[in-house]
């Protein structure tokens, strides 16, 4: 290590050659004089030089937290943020997995589902394997959305009796 610094001023100058050194060899010659200017000015305006005896290893520290602040804001100012629309954009699963479900919803409740009145059989099927919502399964049956609830309440009460006397 080098001997405590006297004054700011000789310490810029003792330093300034190995820092501009360094900079040019993480940031290229024409950022270098910038960087090594912003190092000086930050250590200055920490009051750390005048609290230390050996001022460089802080230099150092200075020097190189702006080389990762520069190289973080290069890689925001390349960032292109697109927005995301949910309607368009939102992950849908893939179609095989979805078939997939559906045959194992079929095998595994087939008995409750052939149990079930029709009209209950076909609301839950179209709620659960078609994913439509009961907003769309009232009107494309011509009843209320209230009647679709109902529907799906015995539907459900059925499956889940099912599964606890299948699974329990």
């Amino acid at each position: 290590m080098t001997a405590p610094a006297t004054t700011f001023d000789a310490f810029c100058r003792a330093e300034q050659a190995m820092l501009l050194r360094y900079f040019r060899r993480r940031v290229g010659r024409d950022a270098a004089p910038d960087l090594v200017q912003e190092a000086f000015m930050r250590v200055l305006r920490s009051g750390a030089f005048d609290r230390i005896d050996y001022p460089r290893p802080y230099l150092l520290r200075t020097a190189r937290n702006l080389v990762f602040e520069r190289s973080r804001r290069k890689a925001r100012e390349g960032a292109v943020l697109y927005p995301f629309d949910e309607t368009c954009d939102a992950a849908l699963p893939p179609e095989q997995m979805r078939r997939m479900v559906e045959l194992d919803i079929r095998r595994a409740f087939r008995p409750t589902l052939l149990a079930m009145r029709p009209r209950t059989r076909r609301i839950f099927l179209m709620s659960r394997l078609r994913q439509q919502t009961y907003r769309e399964i009232a009107d494309e049956l011509g009843i209320s959305v209230k009647s679709v609830e109902k529907h799906m309440t015995r539907a459900l009460v059925r499956c889940r009796k099912a599964f606890a006397a299948r699974y329990a």
